[in-house]
């Protein structure tokens, strides 16, 4: 391991001189980088029933900037998350949607919730064989690990049948919540001497509550806080086909790979820094505003030390003000919109009032530094996850956890795109490269 990291070390210089392509090409050939058009809007790759972004209007033959909406199979976020509000849960609800098409009545949601209720369970010393053999800080490696060996289990794992992969896909969408969570107390466990807690979840409670259950060391949860979580899990299920990880899923699909490699393959793209783990440096970059900012209610404070991350001259110097603006989204981010009335009434459970002082204040003040010093005039906004790394530490969620609950809640997504994919299309995704490569002389080996 040592002589291979030396090695490495003097290697990579010969990767880094060959494997560098000038940037410049890439428009003198019409390459779309990142599969992004030069305004940064995705290149059209293929046609989806499941969900749709709508952050534009047409008016007069022009494209204007909107309040951002995102649909669920045609029915708004907005509508379907104030649906659950009073004593439903409605991720379950969200996921019969997004997999079959339609919003369940009673009979149709009751069956839905007793089968994926079923589906929490574990193959026989599985959580002991697999999930505590070889404990990890990254929840995401050992969840995909977890996946990959499910599929040893399935005696028809290969098999593409629609009714199969449905089966599939709902037994992981149960089982999600158990890998990150048993996944974080063995790691808890074994590298940081904490206490170990594996509780079974129970059949009649909701993902959200049974994540909550699991996690504390009490199994105690309020009804807000299941209730927040439940909402975030459903904010978070879908986002209109064109993400990295989905895309992923659709690429994987189209090769006729199983569902279990597929869906790893999703989790290695979400558990990408510039993907899943947006909320994280959210929070870091709040804790170190709480380091310089004294007054959270001190609005010029505020403004002068957000002002210095932008120019990097403070936090991780990148120049970026974390959880502001979305690469679809302009005038706002219905996910946010949605999200920030439950946040506060969290934050007044919890008393994080002053917290939450601070957070408004920043989305009040980011945007409009932002806009001034960059000369943003489409509109800069706050996402979803400038709110969501915040909730889950008021509910006590280890950061560990934050990459694997957005999982938690995207494999609905996911397991909608991959039959969506299987269905309608018979063709392997296959992009083009355009290759820069000249002819070579071949040199014999004793004259090089």
């Amino acid at each position: 391991m040592e002589e291979a990291g030396k090695y490495a070390q003097r290697q990579s210089e010969l990767c880094l001189r060959n494997d560098s392509i000038d940037r410049q090409l890439f428009d003198e050939y019409g390459v779309k980088r990142g599969l992004r058009d030069e305004n940064g809007k995705g290149v059209l790759t293929g046609l989806t029933n499941i969900s749709q972004i709508i952050s534009f209007r047409k008016e007069n033959g022009e494209e204007i900037p909107c309040d951002g909406e995102l649909l669920y199979r045609g029915y708004d976020i907005k509508k379907l998350a104030l649906g659950g509000i009073g004593r439903r849960y409605i991720f379950e609800e969200g996921a019969y949607l997004l997999l079959f098409g339609d919003l369940p009545d009673e009979k149709q949601l009751g069956e839905f919730k007793t089968v994926l209720s079923e589906c929490m369970t574990l193959p026989t010393n599985f959580t002991r064989d697999v999930i505590m053999k070889a404990p990890s800080e990254d929840i995401m490696n050992s969840m995909i690990r977890s996946i990959l060996t499910l599929a040893s289990y399935d005696p028809d794992a290969n098999n593409l049948e629609i009714s199969n992969v449905l089966r599939q896909c709902m037994q992981l969408i149960g089982t999600f919540p158990m890998l990150a969570v048993y996944g974080y107390h063995a790691y808890n466990h074994y590298e940081k001497g904490g206490s170990m807690y594996i509780h079974r979840p129970k059949q009649e409670l909701s993902i959200a509550e049974n994540f909550l259950r699991m996690l504390r060391p009490d199994m105690q949860y309020s009804e807000l806080e299941a209730r927040v979580l439940d909402i975030a899990l459903l904010l978070h299920m879908e986002h209109g086909g064109g993400n990295n990880s989905t895309f992923t899923t659709r690429v994987v699909t189209s090769s006729g790979s199983d569902t279990y490699a597929t869906v790893a393959a999703a989790m290695s793209s979400l558990k990408g820094k510039k993907h899943g783990g947006a909320n994280l440096m959210v929070m870091n970059m709040m804790d170190d505003i709480r380091a310089h900012v004294t007054d959270y209610s001190d609005k010029e404070q505020i403004e002068a030390y957000l002002l210095k991350i932008l120019n990097k001259e403070a936090f991780d110097r990148k120049g970026l003000i974390y959880g502001m603006g979305h690469a679809v989204y302009a005038l706002s981010d219905p996910r946010e919109v949605v999200f920030k009335n439950f946040v506060e009434q969290l934050a007044k459970e919890k008393n994080r009032q002053a917290d939450m002082v601070l957070y408004n204040n920043i989305e009040e003040i980011a945007p409009k530094v932002i806009a001034r010093e960059r000369k943003i005039y489409k509109g800069v906004s706050p996402n979803v996850d400038f709110y969501s790394g915040f909730v889950y530490d008021m509910l006590g969620i280890p950061r560990e956890l934050f990459t694997p609950l957005f999982a938690i809640a995207r494999i609905v997504g996911w397991s909608a795109h991959r039959m969506e994919e299987l269905i309608t299309t018979d063709r392997i995704i296959r992009p083009s490269y355009k290759s820069l490569v000249t002819k070579r002389d071949y040199v014999e080996r004793e004259k090089r």
